[in-house]
């Protein structure tokens, strides 16, 4: 608190962030290699208003604690997925759902849809590795707050959510 006065004081009060993680689970990181393309070129507008505190592919360090916004890529298939996720929601103020495998389970669910014979083929690979008895969109475990379809993400519609929530956050 004493350090919150000392900056309003001096005028050297730290700007107020929004504080993003981006999260890819199964599916072929296509939406996350676009968002590294955003972040190249079209996300100027939230250059120093954005702290992108979880993105694996750019930092070694990553904090959960304190997220606004969870730009969640790829459908769950397996325990360890679907634990993470729940994690993610519960310290995450919003979830976005980021591309098909996200919003729908495709095309990362394609072995929903074996016949009996490759089920029985793959069942001892699946219980191996823990997998689910189904691939699904993360919807059917957490709230999704927005959704960024296409595959990969439509680009557009991405920095439209993202400059959404640094409005909404208040962030200036």
């Amino acid at each position: 608190m004493l350090q919150k006065i000392k900056a309003l004081l001096s005028g050297k009060q730290k700007k107020k962030k929004l504080n993003v993680g981006v999260f890819s689970f199964t599916g072929d990181e296509g939406c996350v290699i676009t968002f590294l393309e955003i972040l190249n070129y079209k996300l100027d507008s939230c250059n120093g208003r954005v702290n992108f505190q979880h993105v694996r592919v750019i930092k070694k360090i990553n904090t959960l604690d304190g997220l606004d916004v969870a730009f969640v890529e790829g459908a769950i298939s397996n325990e360890k997925e679907l634990e993470k996720l729940k994690e993610i929601r519960q310290k995450a103020k919003k979830v976005v759902a980021i591309g098909t495998c996200a919003i729908n389970g495709a095309p990362s669910n394609h072995r929903n849809f074996f016949d009996e014979e490759k089920r029985k083929e793959i069942l001892p690979i699946l219980e191996k590795f823990h997998h689910l008895p189904s691939v699904e969109p993360i919807g059917k475990y957490v709230k999704v707050d927005a959704e960024v379809p296409g595959c990969p993400i439509i680009e557009e519609r991405f920095v439209e959510v993202m400059e959404n929530y640094i409005k909404e956050f208040g962030i200036e």
